[in-house]
């Protein structure tokens, strides 16, 4: 256990989440000097959504535990600019999140966006999501989290991060001792949309919505974050805050040559 090492966590699911205290398991392990600073309610699918029309409070919910009325952006962002007192952080974790973070969905997702937001103010940032509903039920397999993610964590402390990167880790739908293995993965895309819009009716007979996933499966190429989930691997796949299509930006710059408008 290191004594000098001092993390930060955070997740897009809110401070009395269960996958929280899982990663709270998980930090402890690596460290005593944890700190939380996570939203007080639930804001999944924020993605990098910060809040700049409301005025934001923190409350405290113990030795190094606050609440934030905000989004997980906005508590990654409070910790490192005040509410984490002394020395800066060495290390943001954001999860363990209820259900998988894989694909294009990266894009949308809270815990994702907590690390995106810690790795662009120069803290290493590893978010965490725990798969569920692949076998058919609806129970989430914390110890699968629980028994993995320190030592992956301590890997990849181990490990050489490029500049401007974070790293997206996903446990497989599996009890602990199934998982089939680790696999470095590039990020997937699905071959058809999962999300819906469910149209109901309410008690005074006008008409809403509700957003969901149909849980359908792609058939996602090898080497992908899908196709590792799927076959029962942890996922990690290390994503980047730029964002440019260099292959197209080259094509562009080719095509526009001596243009002038």
């Amino acid at each position: 256990m290191s004594d000098s090492l001092r993390i930060l966590i955070s997740n897009d699911d809110g401070i009395d989440a269960p996958g929280l205290k899982v990663m709270e398991e998980i930090a402890h392990a690596i460290t005593d000097d944890v700190w939380v600073v996570a939203p007080l309610q639930e804001q999944s699918g924020m993605s990098r959504a910060l809040t700049l029309n409301a005025p934001l409070r923190v409350i405290e919910r113990g030795p190094q535990r606050f609440a934030v009325t905000g989004t997980p952006t906005d508590c990654v962002h409070m910790a490192l600019d005040g509410v984490i007192k002394g020395k800066r952080p060495d290390l943001v974790l954001s999860g363990v999140n209820s259900g998988q973070n894989l694909a294009e969905h990266v894009t949308l997702s809270g815990t994702v966006a907590a690390a995106m937001q810690g790795a662009q103010l120069g803290v290493r940032s590893i978010a965490m999501s725990q798969a569920y509903g692949f076998q058919g039920r609806a129970k989430i397999e914390w110890d699968t989290a629980r028994a993995h993610g320190a030592a992956i964590v301590k890997w990849l402390l181990d490990a050489p991060w490029s500049e401007n990167t974070l790293i997206n880790v996903n446990f497989p739908d599996r009890k602990a001792d199934d998982v089939a293995g680790t696999e470095v993965t590039v990020q997937g895309f699905r071959d058809q949309d999962i999300l819906h819009a469910e149209q109901r009716t309410d008690l005074r007979g006008k008409d809403y919505y509700w957003l969901g996933f149909n849980g359908k499966l792609s058939n996602p190429p090898v080497g992908t974050d899908l196709r590792a989930i799927y076959e029962g691997r942890i996922s990690i796949t290390p994503l980047q805050l730029d964002l440019t299509n260099h292959d197209a930006r080259a094509r562009l710059d080719s095509a526009f040559e001596g243009f002038t408008s």
